[in-house]
């Protein structure tokens, strides 16, 4: 099956592919995780959806292609350069609220249980203040990271982080764990509705 064939891509990705490869950023998301946060985005209407690493905003695009018009994103990212294009592009979306911070510092001021979806697609978040991530997770939120398969721009030693960043996803009580080798290695997990803010296993 052609899966791609049957992608819609939201209606702003075209120009903000344009700008990617202007500024040759490598660390753009690819479609069919775009199209994989698109609808979990329409799971949760009204929601409050947090994004950790806006780059040039190609996932963020698919993010409000998905949420309806009560829905609210914050994408923060340190590189305001990068962000710049997302800020043009999609800037002008009542719904969006782009922050340009450090991430893990970000994180850190954030109440728990305050986004009803978190995509890890930096390293804070994922790799860094992985636990002040999952604690901003709702009950029946989901939390999500890309980037699991090996990818050309890892830096020497990254891949080794890879199992146990999914060790430490797989064996937290607080979440239901789905990993994927699919697309560029992607992982959902969602917080159980009955599980307190500190249980783990």
């Amino acid at each position: 099956m052609d899966d791609l064939a049957y992608i819609q891509q939201p209606a702003s990705l075209p120009g903000i592919l344009a700008r990617t490869r202007e500024l040759n950023f490598g660390m753009a998301s690819e479609p069919h995780t775009g199209s994989l946060l698109r609808v979990l985005a329409a799971s949760k209407p009204g929601g409050r959806l947090l994004e950790l690493g806006t780059g040039t905003g190609l996932s963020t695009a698919w993010l409000l292609s998905g949420m309806d018009a009560q829905s609210a994103l914050v994408s923060v990212d340190t590189d305001s350069v990068v962000q710049a294009v997302a800020r043009e592009t999609l800037g002008a979306d009542p719904r969006l609220e782009l922050v340009t911070e450090d991430g893990a510092a970000f994180l850190q001021r954030q109440s728990p249980e305050s986004f009803d979806l978190v995509f890890a697609d930096a390293m804070p978040g994922k790799y860094e203040a992985l636990d002040a991530a999952l604690a901003l997770v709702r009950p029946g939120g989901f939390y999500i990271i890309d980037d699991m398969l090996p990818q050309p721009n890892w830096p020497e030693g990254h891949a080794q982080k890879i199992p146990v960043l999914l060790s430490r996803l797989a064996s937290d009580a607080r979440f239901k764990f789905a990993p994927m080798a699919w697309a560029s290695g992607v992982v959902v997990v969602v917080r159980c509705a009955a599980a307190s803010t500190d249980s783990k296993e």
